[in-house]
């Protein structure tokens, strides 16, 4: 009986460490959106609201890309901003390698969709608490010229997560 009662012990404590674990592990945010027809049209912002309660731990912000074989181009033009509850914008113009010099799409996948998980902010603190809002838009232009892509093709799905970092 106090074989029994010990290996309980043990079991319930083994389970609360790894309900524990399982917790504080993984995202702390993530949220994906459409792209209708996977065609992202310029000036099309797909926005992401969250909220921070947390002002002290430093975490990792990602832009997530799905997109498939419609997708023409080697890299990925993006302009980000980031809304502060105090209505402070910080807006950051980016370019990400969405293939590598041999033609081969980069990001993860089987099937002809290829997920690309992003940087755009490495242990970032957020100042302070309350609502924030992250806008990301495509940036695209064609070499030589200085006027947008009307429509981006191939691009299925936009997400944004924040993750705590190690």
């Amino acid at each position: 009986m106090e074989v029994i009662q010990k290996v309980n012990k043990f079991l319930s404590l083994l389970i609360l460490l790894l309900v524990g674990y399982s917790c504080t592990s993984g995202p702390l945010f993530t949220k994906y959106k459409a792209i209708s027809n996977s065609v992202w049209v310029l000036n099309e912002h797909v926005s992401f609201d969250f909220s921070v309660t947390d002002t002290i731990a430093k975490r990792n912000l990602f832009i997530h890309i799905r997109s498939n074989k419609e997708y023409k181009y080697s890299n990925l033009f993006l302009i980000t901003e980031l809304v502060f509850p105090n209505k402070t914008r910080i807006i950051d113009t980016l370019e990400y390698k969405m293939a590598a010099p041999s033609g081969k799409y980069l990001g993860i996948g089987f099937t002809e969709v290829k997920e690309n998980k992003l940087f755009y902010k490495e242990e970032k603190v957020f100042p302070f608490s309350g609502n924030y809002t992250f806008n990301v838009r495509q940036a695209m232009r064609k070499n030589g010229f200085s006027e947008g892509l009307k429509t981006l093709e191939g691009v299925s799905d936009v997400g944004f997560s924040i993750e705590k970092t190690k």
